[in-house]
C-alpha cells in the first residue's frame, strides 16, 4: 500500500527510480515480445506512473477493491503496457505474466479490460473519454462523502477530442476538488506534432480558464512530480490539472522525440540495444 507523504527522502528517491527503470524495461521486453503495441508513449509515462504506485496513490495488491483505494483511470488507453509494469511491480500479478501482452486469452489486453485484471479501474482506450469517466467517478466519492481520490491520465493528441473539454467544464462545476487530471504533454501523437494537427496552446490558460487548478511540471522529474501532487491534495474547491512535459519514448535514445514510435514493436536487434541502454542507467 502507498502512502506518500509532504517531502521525499534521498532513499524514497532512489527506489522510485528504480521502479521506473524497471517499468522502462518492462515496457519494451512487452512490446517486443508481443510484436505490436506502443512503446512511445508507455515509456513517456513511465516516471508519472511510478510516482502515483509507488509513492502518491492509497492502494492495496492484496485487495484490489478495497474500498478506501485512490482510482486510477488510464485514458490513454494504448499505453497499458506502462501500467500493466506498474500493476505487476506492486504485486497484483506477477511479472512473467507481461509477456502475456496482447495475446490471444490474455488478461493483458492491448487496451485496458478492467473484466479481466484486478487493479485496472476502468477499461479505457476511446480517446478523450477518461476524463468523464474519472469525473463521475470523483463525484461519486464526494456524495458519498469519501475522501478518496481520483486521478486520469491523458495523452495530449486525445485533447482534440471534445469530450475532454465537457468534463473539464463538469469538473468545475461541481468542484471536484479530489480530481486531478495529469496530461502526457509530449508534444506528438500518431500522425506527427499536436501543434501541426490541432494545436493546443496556450494549453495552461485553457485549463485555467475552465475553472482548474494548473500546474506544469517536467514530467520526468520525479521531485517536481511528486511536489504537483502535494500542491494537488491541498488544493479546494477546485479540480487540479498536472501537465507534465515528457518526452516521447523516454529513456530509448532511438525512439526519443520520434512520432514512428507510437505504435510500433522494435525489432529483436532494436530490443537488444534498447535494453542494453536502459541497463547502462545507473539510479543514483
Amino acid at each position: 500500500m502507498a502512502l506518500g507523504g509532504q517531502n521525499v527522502g534521498e532513499a524514497e528517491l532512489r527506489h522510485l527510480k528504480s521502479m521506473s527503470l524497471a517499468i522502462r524495461q518492462d515496457i519494451v521486453k512487452m512490446v517486443a515480445e508481443a510484436g505490436s503495441g506502443h512503446p512511445g508513449g508507455s515509456l513517456s509515462i513511465a516516471d508519472i506512473v511510478t510516482v502515483l504506485f509507488f509513492d502518491v496513490m492509497k492502494h492495496d495488491p492484496g485487495d484490489p477493491c478495497w474500498e478506501g483505494r485512490d482510482r486510477l483511470v488510464l485514458s490513454k488507453g494504448h499505453a497499458c503496457p506502462a501500467l500493466y509494469a506498474a500493476l505487476a511491480e506492486s504485486g497484483y500479478f506477477q511479472k512473467e505474466e507481461l509477456l502475456t501482452l496482447r495475446k490471444l486469452g490474455s488478461r493483458l489486453q492491448g487496451h485496458p479490460d478492467m473484466c479481466k485484471l484486478p487493479g485496472l479501474e476502468a477499461s479505457t482506450g476511446s480517446l478523450g473519454q477518461g476524463l468523464s469517466l474519472a469525473s463521475g467517478i470523483a463525484l461519486a466519492m464526494k456524495m458519498d462523502g469519501k475522501s478518496n481520490r481520483v486521478f486520469c491520465i491523458m495523452g495530449d493528441g486525445e485533447l482534440d477530442e471534445g469530450q475532454i473539454w465537457e468534463a473539464a467544464m463538469t469538473a468545475a462545476h461541481y468542484r471536484l476538488d479530489n480530481l486531478c487530471g495529469i496530461i502526457d504533454r509530449n508534444g506528438l501523437q500518431i500522425d506527427g506534432d499536436t501543434e501541426s494537427i490541432k494545436s493546443l496552446e496556450p494549453l495552461a490558460d485553457k485549463w485555467r480558464a475552465f475553472g482548474w487548478n494548473v500546474i506544469e511540471v517536467d514530467g520526468h522529474n520525479l521531485r517536481d512530480l511528486f511536489s504537483a501532487m502535494h500542491r494537488f491534495r491541498h488544493t479546494h474547491f477546485r479540480p487540479t490539472i498536472i501537465i507534465a512535459h515528457t518526452i516521447k519514448g523516454k529513456g530509448v535514445s532511438f525512439m526519443e522525440n520520434q512520432a514512428g514510435w507510437h505504435g510500433k514493436a522494435p525489432s529483436s536487434e532494436q530490443t537488444e540495444a534498447a535494453l542494453l541502454e536502459l541497463s547502462k542507467e545507473v539510479v543514483r
